[in-house]
């Protein structure tokens, strides 16, 4: 039997392995920054046009490369920063496995162009698919210039893979942000299609934050600093009423690399425990100083996860570091003394204050009414003024706020006390009412239903607008004064990828300059106060649902419109708005289920209120 096994040609075993390296035009974008980084550049140029699928350039004024060098560099594990196993454990550089420029010239055309300051020349290598194609002398600028066109062009089922162009450009300006943001001292600018889309100068971090995420960050930045014999942790938090719904907002870097730990995340989100809700994630970009000997990055060809030999502590100064800042800078929950129940000359001078105090204390339970010594006579007359009939919700006085079912004293401090009944603000003329302003009671032959207004409202409009969005009928509002809105780059890219859905939805928004868009108008449907707190809102809800969950654009679309847009606890309904919202949901395809997979309603049948009182 003849031997089977044979070594793979260079240039295949370079295509497997690009792989690994080069996911998407963003990956082989990460690569070339880096390796700009690594050259001591001050000023980094790159010019990305299709997305990066027809042309990513990265021109640097590092200190460039020889002859050999320039040739060595598309070898595959040819590298200049280590020598010895050693050397893996003192690492302080981007790169260290000699992977990057092979993977990247295994599937794609490529070009580099590189002077050293004492040469008179540079030397110019043109290689696609691994092979060399052309290598002369030129004559140019110090540095480096590497153009990587037509990635994929050797390998079609990997270029099918590749996402829409704005989806692309978002992962690119992602890469792009985690390695400016590393090197805030390092001149950064980004070109897309010949339109300027980033140009930063160098600077401090906080500069170069609000530099690539826009200027409603100057006054949220808190800063956070910690010096241990461990590690140091320095950098900026966001302040918590500036939280958002997606995570993708929060930058860590250990020794300038930026890393993926969902440990670490954990670390900050306790620190800010009682100040933000469970949905929401703080901004944040940390940079932790520490000794490479106490980590591991060769974990993964993308060096974004490592390994740390004693995570507990990192955990514990992280979150220490954190907890500081927002104690150094009054970041913490406020305590309202005119809510206590003890401050009563101050419910004199704020009456709005005694309202809620009022609302806040009420008694929940039952309380025994003092009856009145009436002529009237029989058990009955005890209840005498507790049955009133029936008005209609819109009618309701400020003072009639809750259920009949318990008894308020409504007297000031110098008049006789006399009880009066609390009638439900909910009540109505129907067989449906309100509990708590959250739920709906509706009356069935066979017992009651308790429907959870905001989750069934949210089933009902999510059938809604995906049959709009696949109908393409959604009908549109207009804006009597059309809002703008600024974006980031990224934010731009999503929303120039959903426009058509958008359109179909009853959004008309329409590009406004660079990173910049007109919200014309809004779904006919929604009840707009703030268009622009509208849109922003969807689209960091399209943004949470794309990181938590595997949807396609429209189901997701669907959902954040139907989260957003949704009746919310606490807000008040009159009859025929209670009984349109129960036959809507029983006219859905789903009526038991919400988004997030709990009910949206519950039966209690008479069998059961029989067996409550032993019958």
């Amino acid at each position: 039997m003849s031997d089977i096994i044979q070594l793979l040609p260079d240039a295949i075993a370079n295509q497997i392995a690009a792989g690994e390296v080069v996911q998407r035009p963003a990956s082989a974008l990460k690569e070339l920054l880096e390796n700009a980084v690594d050259a001591g550049a001050t000023q980094v140029q790159v010019v990305v046009k299709e997305s990066g699928k027809q042309l990513i350039q990265v021109i640097d004024n590092g200190k460039g490369m020889s002859g050999t060098d320039a040739r060595m560099s598309f070898e595959r594990h040819a590298t200049s920063k280590i020598r010895s196993s050693a050397d893996l454990f003192s690492i302080r550089t981007f790169g260290f496995r000699g992977e990057a420029l092979a993977s990247i010239a295994a599937v794609a055309q490529v070009e580099l162009k590189t002077r050293q300051a004492e040469s008179e020349l540079g030397t110019l290598i043109q290689i696609e698919g691994s092979e060399v194609k052309k290598q002369e002398p030129f004559a140019g600028n110090v540095g480096t210039s590497v153009s990587m066109k037509n990635l994929f062009f050797n390998v079609p089922a990997r270029r099918n893979f590749l996402k829409s162009n704005p989806v692309e450009m978002r992962h690119i300006v992602d890469e792009f942000q985690r390695v400016a943001l590393s090197y805030s001292e390092i001149g950064f600018s980004l070109f897309q299609q010949d339109l300027e889309v980033y140009s930063l100068t160098p600077g401090k971090l906080s500069h170069r934050i609000v530099g690539l995420f826009g200027k409603n960050y100057q006054g949220q930045l808190v800063p956070c600093e910690e010096m241990t014999p461990h590690v140091n942790v320095k950098g900026y938090i966001g302040k918590p009423e500036n939280a958002k719904k997606t995570r993708g907002e929060q930058f860590f870097f250990v020794n300038n690399r930026f890393i993926k730990s969902s440990y670490l995340n954990h670390a900050v989100s306790s620190a800010f425990e009682g100040l933000l809700q469970p949905d929401q994630h703080p901004f944040y970009v940390l940079f932790l100083e520490i000794d490479p000997s106490h980590i591991d990055i060769n974990v993964h060809p993308t060096k974004t996860e490592i390994k740390f030999d004693d995570e507990r502590t990192i955990y514990a100064v992280i979150r220490s570091a954190v907890k500081q800042a927002l104690g150094a800078h009054h970041v913490v929950p406020s305590l309202d003394f005119s809510l206590d129940v003890n401050f009563n000359e101050k419910w004199d001078k704020d009456p709005e204050k005694k309202a809620q105090v009022d609302r806040e204390y009420s008694y929940k339970s039952f309380n025994t009414p003092e009856f009145k010594q009436a002529s009237t006579s029989g058990w009955e007359k005890l209840f005498e003024g507790t049955q009133q009939p029936s008005r209609d919700i819109n009618r309701s006085t400020p003072n009639e706020e809750t259920e009949v079912l318990t008894f308020e004293s409504r007297a000031k401090p110098d008049e006789a006390t006399e009880l009066i009944p609390r009638r439900a603000e909910t009540e109505s003329t129907g067989a449906t009412f309100q509990v708590e302003l959250s739920y709906v009671i509706a009356q069935m032959s066979t017992g009651f239903l308790i429907i959870d207004q905001q989750t069934a409202h949210e089933r009902i409009l999510y059938e809604r607008y995906l049959r709009q969005l696949k109908l393409a009928q959604g009908t549109s509002q207009q804006c009597l004064f059309p809002p703008t809105i600024n974006l980031g780059p990224s934010d731009y890219a999503l929303v120039m990828d959903i426009m058509p859905e958008l359109h179909s939805l009853g959004f008309m928004v329409s590009e406004f300059g660079k990173d910049t868009v007109l919200i014309q108008g809004v779904p006919a449907d929604i009840p707009v106060k703030n268009e622009k707190e509208l849109f922003e809102g969807l689209l960091e809800q399209y943004k949470h649902f794309k990181s938590e969950l595997s949807l396609d654009t429209r189901e997701n679309l669907a959902r954040s419109l139907a989260r957003k847009s949704s009746l919310k606890k606490g807000q008040k309904l009159n009859s025929q708005e209670m009984e349109t919202l129960v036959g809507q949901l029983f006219a859905c395809q789903n009526p038991n289920y919400g988004l997030g997979g709990n009910k949206t309603f519950v039966k209690l049948d008479l069998s059961s209120i029989h067996s409550f009182f032993g019958k």
